[in-house]
């Protein structure tokens, strides 16, 4: 383990600090449990590289790609390699809070992700004792240099996209402590932040669903016997129009003219 104290310059190194692990532990288990009931055939894994997230997955191709910060979506307008619609399950760990255009790599995940398929997000909770902590502090290093988005606005952005959230989560309810032995005892926060204050973890996650609405003809069952029965409208509308009569008919109907013929 690196030294707790100092100044993580990637969240990889974060993760392998005291603090971090705490925090990577709690991760893991909900990615391992959530990955393993999603099924399909393609997966990606954007950012941190250095984690396996997708390692219980049953999904046979899973593909990590960027780095820990996102760098092949941090820039502006770019796009993900990959074709539309062709993925099962993405997962974005970290990667919204350092990226300068989070709404672009949504925009670019709901674009390859196939109707139905599924996107996993973790977050840092801004409305937390770890968003304190960031808010009072100097954000040097990480995670304290990123933008910490609200559950609440994330949700509004999925929900735009067409996104319905079908799971949400809060994990690391203990304060920010920089030593194990301290965050050892603060162990019973867990249970207990969990009933008594969910929505105060230090970081969530969220399952949401890509959502594709489509249009079903209804046809009319029609009675066969019926159709061949019913003549054509313009014979039947013949019918009941009277014919008109030949002049030698109107002649013998009306008598001689004046002529006497």
């Amino acid at each position: 383990m690196s030294d707790c104290n100092s100044t993580a310059k990637s969240l990889s190194a974060w993760f392998a600090t005291e603090q971090g692990g705490y925090v990577l532990a709690r991760e893991q288990g909900w990615f391992d449990q959530t990955v393993n009931d999603i099924f399909g055939y393609n997966a990606l894994q954007l950012g941190l590289p250095e984690h396996d997230f997708l390692r219980n997955s049953r999904i046979p191709l899973r593909i990590v790609g960027a780095d820990q910060a996102g760098a092949a979506v941090r820039l502006c307008g770019a796009e993900l390699p990959i074709a539309c619609g062709c993925l099962d399950l993405v997962s974005l760990p970290h990667i919204l809070e350092f990226a300068e255009y989070p709404h672009q790599i949504l925009r670019e995940v709901e674009r390859v992700l196939r109707p139905e398929g599924s996107l996993i997000v973790s977050g840092f909770n801004p409305h937390s004792l770890w968003g304190l902590h960031r808010l009072l502090g100097r954000r040097r290093g990480y995670p304290w240099r990123g933008h910490f988005i609200a559950l609440s606005r994330l949700k509004d952005w999925l929900a735009l996209l067409g996104f319905e959230v079908v799971e949400s989560r809060f994990a690391a309810y203990a304060p920010p402590f920089h030593q194990k032995k301290w965050l050892e005892r603060c162990d019973f926060m867990e249970v207990a932040g969990g009933r008594w204050w969910q929505v105060s973890g230090g970081v969530y996650f969220v399952h949401a669903v890509k959502r594709v609405p489509g249009i079903r003809l209804i046809k009319p069952r029609w009675n066969e016997g019926l159709v061949k029965k019913l003549l054509p409208a313009t014979p039947k509308l013949n019918n009941k129009i009277p014919q008109r009569n030949t002049v030698a008919e109107c002649t013998k109907m009306t008598g001689p003219d004046r002529n006497g013929k």
